[in-house]
């Protein structure tokens, strides 16, 4: 089933409409969808390395859209829509205890769910219920999202065609790497929170 849905990724990444779905993946796992939009820009940068670090920009800015949608979530909308998302993804009820803390050290908390596997939709949503500061949390999520979508291309982009291969050969491994950090960030979060 994954190497189905990986081929279809490296397809769709010679597709001239691929930026755009790239984008949505982004914009959306910023404020509400489960997967991160690593799942498109890793086979789009395999598939046209010379294209990297334009899909680095548009993943960036994509994503950043996005979590100003969920702060927006968060601030206007938490009790008809936040509240929910957040029990959904099992958060709800830890919640008030992390919203109590979370101002103090929120642009620290966006900058490192900004980096890694943790759901940043979380974070955004969070942001937006607690009233960090709109600008505090743009320029996290500005430094932390770029830094993430650059980094990926770059290493992409310079070990291009032995990761394709590397990633070709064992993807079963790779998969299930990926899979397992994407849960260790989900169980991270139930730790911490």
């Amino acid at each position: 089933m994954f190497r189905r849905l990986y081929d279809w990724m490296m397809e769709m990444a010679e597709n001239r409409r691929a930026v755009w779905a790239l984008s949505a993946v982004a914009f959306a796992e910023s404020s509400f969808f489960p997967l991160p939009p690593d799942i498109m820009l890793i086979p789009m940068v395999l598939a046209k390395r010379t294209k990297a670090f334009v899909y680095a920009l548009w993943a960036s800015i994509s994503s950043v859209a996005g979590g100003m949608a969920g702060y927006a979530i968060g601030y206007f909308l938490y009790d008809t829509v936040g509240r929910p998302l957040l029990d959904f993804y099992g958060y709800g009820e830890k919640f008030s205890s992390f919203a109590a803390q979370y101002n103090e050290w929120g642009a620290w908390i966006v900058l490192m769910a900004g980096l890694t596997p943790f759901p940043y939709k979380v974070i955004t949503i969070a942001s937006g219920v607690t009233g960090l500061g709109f600008a505090i949390f743009m320029v996290a999520s500005i430094i932390a999202r770029s830094i993430r979508f650059f980094a990926v291309s770059a290493l992409l982009y310079r070990f291009g065609t032995p990761i394709r291969d590397f990633i070709e050969k064992y993807f079963g491994l790779v998969s299930l790497a990926f899979f397992i950090s994407l849960i260790g960030g989900y169980a991270l979060i139930k730790w911490v929170f």
